[in-house]
């Protein structure tokens, strides 16, 4: 980041307290200095000191990890219309309903239009959606062995816009888009997380505005699907970073479970090694990418990873070795908040990140 004044970003931020479920991710728009934050079921929009501008609401489907576009000005975002035990949840805690089917979409928000408290997503013209069939098509399957989700695909969660991975950095920039991934133990089928690329230069028309009781089909194919060793993890990248510093891609997750893999809980993708073709589950093959060969290295799976704990919740990387990252708590009357604190790279790479005081 050119003439980046330290000054203008404060140590922590403080995104308030909310009932609509806890952080899911966090943007930055550096130019305007404004911070978005998505908690599950509202986009909010808000100053660096703390300050609210205002919030798109009437989501009944969980709005995951967000990224600031640069290029357009506009935040895009995961999000999911679902019927699992956290779909389910969602629509226990905002009363609201959806339609029968599971649907999955990127969700494209004209932020400069929120301006007030309360907007909503379906009837403010602040949002559209494109339809991601590939994703819905892995989440409905059923294999020949009668177990569902293809890959334990459990929908999308992590989004980050970035070059292809092994292209230059200054290469045109893509929407990368995480699966979900059920963590179940007694499968071997979701050991690789899964990210698919799209140029979000060709929604155009195919972005529509959504209705949740009657989702629409506009869809995008990924030009890419790429499988990224890390063994088991809950629920797949939850968050996902492009770092301009380094070149790399950072992908934060909730630990895994299976005794054989270290279950690291932050992943580094190598952003300048390409893609490779190589062996996935089913006997298939697929375009392989390659973790980032620093940190801590588990010679039992040949695994490399890092120990730090936070950024699942969200992560936001300035390009130029400093970042903002969510902490992340609840309060006793199961308020959701965080304070987003400015970190650097630790001293040792093994510990990710060190909170700049």
């Amino acid at each position: 980041m050119e003439n980046f004044n330290i000054d203008k970003f404060p140590r922590s931020i403080d995104a308030g307290l909310w009932k609509t479920g806890h952080l899911q991710g966090i943007a930055v728009d550096t130019a305007h200095e404004y911070i978005y934050y998505a908690f599950t079921t509202v986009l909010v929009k808000a100053r660096l000191n703390g300050e609210t501008v205002g919030w798109v609401g009437g989501l009944a489907g969980h709005l995951g990890c967000i990224d600031f576009n640069d290029e357009d000005g506009r935040v895009y975002a995961s999000l999911e219309l679902k019927h699992d035990a956290i779909g389910q949840g969602i629509m226990q805690n905002t009363g609201s309903k959806i339609a029968d089917e599971d649907a999955f979409y990127i969700a494209i928000f004209d932020v400069g239009k929120i301006t007030r408290p309360n907007m909503d997503a379906e009837t403010d013209g602040i949002m559209k959606t494109v339809y991601l069939s590939e994703v819905a098509r892995m989440y409905s399957a059923v294999m020949p062995d009668g177990t569902k989700h293809e890959f334990a695909c459990s929908g999308i969660d992590g989004t980050g816009i970035g070059p292809v991975f092994g292209a230059p950095k200054n290469s045109p920039s893509m929407l990368m888009v995480a699966c979900g991934i059920y963590g179940d133990i007694c499968r071997d089928d979701n050991d690789c997380n899964i990210i698919m690329q799209y140029d979000w230069r060709k929604f155009g028309e195919k972005a529509k505005p959504l209705c949740q009781l009657a989702p629409h089909h506009s869809e995008a194919k990924p030009d890419k699907v790429y499988f990224i060793f890390t063994g088991n993890t809950e629920w797949g990248i939850q968050n996902l970073e492009y770092d301009a510093f380094t070149g790399d891609w950072i992908a934060a997750v909730y630990r895994g479970k299976k005794e054989k893999y270290p279950n690291y809980p932050m992943f580094i993708i190598d952003g300048a090694a390409a893609p490779y073709e190589d062996y996935i589950a089913y006997g298939r093959k697929g375009l392989h990418l390659s973790l980032k060969k620093e940190g801590v290295f588990d010679e039992a799976t040949g695994i490399y990873g890092c120990l730090f704990r936070k950024g699942q919740t969200g992560i936001y990387a300035f390009g130029n070795g400093l970042y903002y990252i969510s902490n992340e708590y609840r309060t006793e009357s199961k308020e959701d908040g965080s304070i987003i604190k400015l970190y650097r790279h630790a001293d040792d790479p093994s510990d990710g990140f060190t909170e700049i005081v």
